[in-house]
């Protein structure tokens, strides 16, 4: 039984850990980020001119992985290029294997650390942060690559310090959790679990190479814990694949079906030579000190994902032949919406190519905003047989909507500057907005639907009001279509009067419906019709506002950036 000053050791050496893989994460994203700024175009092209050679694509996708630091952002940027067609399946699998390799390189790293290093280490954090002060984007960037290495070891030793796992109760009572879950699957579950939360297998790798230096979690059990990390790791390529078109999903799988056979695999070998595979990594590192422990567990990542690379290399075809048979090609969707203004052959001149990708995006807007007409005038008329040509618009929509996106990755590929990346960027968000009041519109067909089968009648002089309040919209996107098409950026100030009528006229309808509800006036079956269907056209005036000032919140910033000669 812990005494009182026990029970708040313990707890205070628990803090200490948790701000330890905090400040560990915090470090491992601001290298990650830097690094993307600093080579992410560059990085970007050489995935783009990838051959069919097998052993081509690992090496490029270990050396891209090594340098930016996430086997994650890497497959997100494949799943980018495969969904705008720049990469085949083909091409991009040997790079996600690749990429498995290159994220070993931080779990040596963190192996090799001494007191030597560590002390360099803390200097360059401080000098990083030191650098976050210039105002120039290179500087800043360096600074925030220099601060993100220091702290990854700030925060590894944090954890392995008196505080944290030096104190006996810590690792009395970690060894006490690891003997209750001493299971191969429940471990593995455990690096699966742990990684997907933080999305980041290098910074788990980390913590269990730390805990094992720190003789808190023994050899055997932490080479469970980093099988499961490399399926954890998959969370992130998974997420980034929603939304995206068949192929880039298949990427996601492969990466997933590949970690999961190589995790089998060596689950199987460990459990039944458990005892030599540990002796034999212990004569490879001899010593029981921490630089020998941890080298142990790092090298056995190594090991894991160059054995598994080797024997799954041959399988290529085969591994695409099965993401092909699980996720099939979507049917009954637009596959042929071509872009009107965008062409493949402007993409040599990313800035032209934006310019006319902004055109098409106010096509999509058009159909959007031709959609919430149909939608809107059929809940006017209770019309139910216009409701399946608000589905009919949006299907195409969502389709153009792919295009565009598809486009807009392809210049990001094709080596766009900073700022034409932040305008691509700013685009993405569009499409986004538009969707959204497509998917607005597609609301207003429900209430449509109640409305004719519940027989709902609202009280004399509204339908006039909502359409007043749909005219606002519509003279609301006529301002904003001319703010971002035709640049008349003066505009915006009318833009956002209107919006704001927009929002006061949802107030005054919602009171008014309160006050007839309140004198019987109004039957109470209307109320969740009436309340939703006025917050939906508020919502669109949102979405139709956040469309102009993403493109003149960045206008304003390179105009800045232009005068102070940045």
């Amino acid at each position: 039984m812990l005494t009182p000053e026990e029970i708040m050791q313990l707890i205070q050496s628990l803090i200490w850990l948790l701000a330890g893989v905090g400040v560990f994460i915090v470090g491992m994203n601001f290298m990650g980020d830097a690094l993307e700024k600093s080579a992410g175009n560059g990085m970007k092209k050489m995935l783009e001119k990838i051959s069919n050679n097998r052993f081509s694509g690992v090496g490029i996708g270990a050396g891209v992985t090594a340098i930016i630091q996430s086997s994650s952002a890497t497959s997100v940027m494949v799943i980018g290029l495969v969904n705008a067609g720049v990469m085949t399946l083909m091409q991009a699998t040997p790079i996600i294997m690749g990429a498995n390799i290159g994220t070993t390189i931080t779990g040596v790293l963190v192996a090799l650390k001494n007191d030597y290093f560590n002390m360099i280490m803390y200097l360059l954090a401080f000098a990083g942060v030191m650098m976050s002060f210039f105002k120039k984007e290179k500087i800043k960037i360096a600074g925030s690559l220099c601060c993100g290495l220091g702290l990854i070891f700030v925060g590894l030793n944090i954890m392995s310090s008196e505080q944290a796992f030096g104190n006996p109760l810590v690792e009395e009572m970690f060894t006490g959790i690891f003997k209750q879950i001493d299971f191969p699957l429940l471990l593995i579950l455990v690096g699966v679990v742990f990684t997907a939360l933080i999305q980041s297998s290098s910074a788990s790798t980390g913590v269990v190479i730390t805990m094992v230096g720190a003789g808190v979690l023994p050899l055997d059990l932490a080479l469970f814990i980093v099988l499961g990390a490399n399926i954890g790791t998959c969370v992130t390529a998974l997420l980034a694949s929603i939304g995206a078109n068949a192929n880039s999903k298949r990427v996601a799988l492969i990466h997933f079906t590949f970690n999961v056979i190589g995790t089998i695999l060596f689950t199987a070998i460990i459990w039944i030579f458990r005892e030599p595979v540990v002796n034999l990594l212990m004569s490879l590192f001899p010593g029981d000190d921490a630089m020998s422990l941890q080298m142990r567990v790092s090298i056995f990542h190594v090991i894991f994902n160059v054995t598994t690379t080797c024997l799954l290399l041959p399988f290529v075809k085969q591994l695409v032949k099965f993401s092909q048979i699980v996720i099939k090609d979507k049917k009954n969707v637009e596959e042929t919406a071509t872009l009107q203004y965008a062409d493949e052959r402007l993409l040599k001149v990313p800035s032209l190519a934006i310019e006319q990708v902004k055109k098409d995006t106010f096509v999509m807007a058009d159909m959007a905003m031709e959609s919430l007409q149909t939608a809107f005038t059929a809940f006017v008329e209770r019309d139910l047989d216009a409701i399946e040509k608000v589905t009919g618009y949006n299907d195409k929509i969502s389709a153009y909507g792919e295009r565009i996106s598809d486009y807009l990755v392809k210049i990001s590929a094709s080596g766009a500057s900073l700022s034409e990346e932040k305008q691509v960027n700013a685009l993405h968000s569009n499409v986004g907005d538009i969707a959204r009041i497509a998917e607005l519109a597609d609301n207003l067909t429900k209430y449509t639907r109640k409305e004719v089968k519940d027989n709902l009648v609202f009280s004399e002089g509204i339908n006039e009001k909502l359409t007043a309040m749909h005219e606002l919209l519509r003279k609301q996107y006529a301002l904003v279509k001319r703010i971002v098409v035709d640049k008349e950026f003066a505009l915006l100030g009318e833009a956002d009067g209107v919006e704001d009528e927009i929002d006061s006229m949802r107030r005054e309808l919602v009171n008014e419906h309160i006050l007839r509800l309140s004198q019987g006036k109004c039957r109470p079956e209307n109320n969740t019709v009436f309340i939703n269907l006025v917050s939906n056209l508020e919502r669109i005036g949102d979405h139709i506002n956040f469309i102009a000032h993403s493109v003149v919140d960045i206008e304003k910033k390179q105009a800045g950036a232009v005068a102070l000669g940045e």
